[in-house]
């Protein structure tokens, strides 16, 4: 079975930009748009499907 993503996307001035709808978090760009997407497929898979360590470190860092 596959999961069906809904995205929201827009072309910037050099990339592709999206994020996922249900993921607003996941965001990524491509130089095309089928880039686009396999990059946010590569991004869901590791933030939602890869395992999280028992014990990890939080750390803050300024934007």
């Amino acid at each position: 079975m596959s999961a069906q993503l809904k995205i929201d996307f827009w072309k910037g001035e050099q990339y592709w930009i999206g994020k996922l709808v249900d993921h607003p978090e996941i965001l990524s760009q491509g130089e095309s748009l089928e880039e686009l997407e396999e990059n946010l497929r590569s991004a869901y898979r590791e933030m939602l499907l890869d395992d999280v360590a028992e014990e990890f470190e939080v750390k803050y860092i300024a934007l």
